[in-house]
């Protein structure tokens, strides 16, 4: 069984940071990618970041220039150093896990970011 377990998801001013954390654990083979999606209240779950094994990354183009994602192979943690917040970046966020013995999300973490 694998879980993924986010963290780091808060209240923040706009202008402001937050870095989010994504843990997997269980039982994983190999992980392809990683990365995160968010949902706005009466939104459809979009795309936000992906790292692949190797590192390459790929971010959506609202996000581009102000976030970050990276991981630690190691620890089996994925992040996201969140910057220049807008209020539009309101969202659950949820990490995403691909991996050879399948794909697996995680429970979600509110990020709020006030004007």
């Amino acid at each position: 069984q694998v879980q993924l377990v986010e963290s780091g998801g808060g209240l923040v001013q706009a202008g402001g940071s937050l870095r989010l954390s994504c843990a997997a654990s269980g039982t994983i083979f190999s992980i392809n990618a990683m990365g995160w999606y968010r949902q706005a209240p009466g939104k459809q779950r979009e795309w936000v970041a992906t790292i692949t094994r190797m590192g390459s990354t790929n971010y959506a183009d609202s996000v581009k220039g102000r976030f970050t994602i990276s991981r630690d192979n190691a620890k089996n943690t994925v992040y996201l150093q969140m910057n220049s917040l807008k209020p539009e970046d309101t969202a659950v966020y949820y990490c995403k896990m691909v991996a050879s013995n399948g794909g697996y999300w995680g429970q979600g973490t509110q990020v709020t970011v006030s004007s």
